[in-house]
């Protein structure tokens, strides 16, 4: 059975790789498709908002 590709936004070259190629510090992931991480920098900041606001809510109850 052939391994599920894994993909990684880099925030330094704005790009998609197929795999660990750059160092962790420069990439997100792994995503399990190349369109989730294109849009890896919406994700992310959606999913920080989440949080934020999840905490938020924590704080006032």
């Amino acid at each position: 059975m052939a391994e599920q590709q894994e993909y990684w936004f880099n925030f330094r070259t704005k790009e998609v790789e197929v795999g660990k190629q750059s160092a962790a510090l420069f990439r997100a992931g792994p995503f399990s498709t190349r369109e989730e991480a294109a849009n890896a920098e919406k994700l992310l900041a959606e999913r920080a908002a989440a949080w934020r606001a999840e905490e938020d809510r924590e704080e006032r109850d």
